[in-house]
């Protein structure tokens, strides 16, 4: 265990931002990629949290949901978690529309899927929740959120919403914190809990399936009034974010081409 927690502390830290032929941020942005990070891993740790008290009950599950939603949906929380998310991908995108050099080891290109694939997932999650709930009057909660995600057959896409942005966190907070002595030493630890977290989460929600299959079973409702308006959201919000990724990568291929061209 010793020698792949070094070798995975070794792999992690060639993924600097300061890959070769790409700039060194200055200050203030590694500071605003690291706490608007800091905020969005703490927003999917909360939820991959709210899944390990499945284990206990649903009910348990419940009440902690309360307190994420009561949290998140607050008027700072909502201020500070969209803020961050607004940082954290337009910082993403310079970096597409700066970055010269696209050699990179395998665990600079993990964490890169992991950041851009994230948004993909939540924007669905985002839609059913807080844009029902916010704009449709619709009251989560486990039971309710269960059997739609199972009589929708998208299990795999409530486990997969949380696995990129902890992967994506954890590689980017080892990248800010291996050269301090405390956390370099503690890697093998820090590398189980990685892992931990995530196999745990996904053993809530499955346990909390088993537990609504057992007592209320998956009774399939007719959909909601709005829920054509739910799928133009998704639709609109997944348009504008690839349009955003694929212009930051043309940008910044046209910004090549053109600085390679002799004056």
């Amino acid at each position: 265990m010793n020698g792949s927690g070094a070798e995975w502390s070794d792999s992690v830290s060639n993924a600097t931002p300061a890959t070769i032929g790409h700039p060194r941020p200055t200050v203030t942005l590694r500071r605003l990629r690291l706490a608007s990070g800091l905020v969005m891993l703490t927003y999917v740790t909360t939820h991959m949290l709210n899944h390990i008290v499945g284990l206990i009950s649903v009910a348990a599950a419940d009440a902690m949901l309360r307190v994420v939603i009561d949290v998140w949906q607050s008027r700072v929380g909502t201020l500070v978690l969209y803020g961050a998310f607004a940082t954290h991908l337009a910082l993403a995108l310079r970096t597409i529309h700066r970055r010269r050099e696209w050699r990179l080891p395998l665990t600079e290109w993990l964490r890169l899927w992991a950041g851009f694939s994230l948004p993909l997932l939540l924007i669905t999650h985002v839609v059913g929740t807080r844009v029902a709930t916010t704009f449709y009057g619709f009251e989560p909660n486990y039971e309710r959120v269960v059997t739609q995600i199972v009589t929708g057959d998208r299990q795999g896409w409530q486990v997969a919403l949380l696995a990129p942005g902890w992967i994506h966190g954890c590689l980017g907070l080892w990248i800010s914190l291996r050269h301090v002595l405390v956390f370099y030493r503690a890697r093998t630890l820090l590398l189980a809990f990685m892992l931990a977290v995530p196999v745990l989460s996904a053993l809530g929600f499955l346990h909390m399936v088993e537990v609504v299959e057992a007592t209320a079973g998956f009774v399939v409702r007719p959909p909601p009034p709005y829920a054509a308006d739910l799928v133009t959201w998704k639709e609109i919000l997944l348009i504008v974010y690839l349009a955003l990724v694929t212009g930051a990568a043309a940008s910044g291929w046209l910004r090549r081409r053109l600085s390679a061209v002799p004056q």
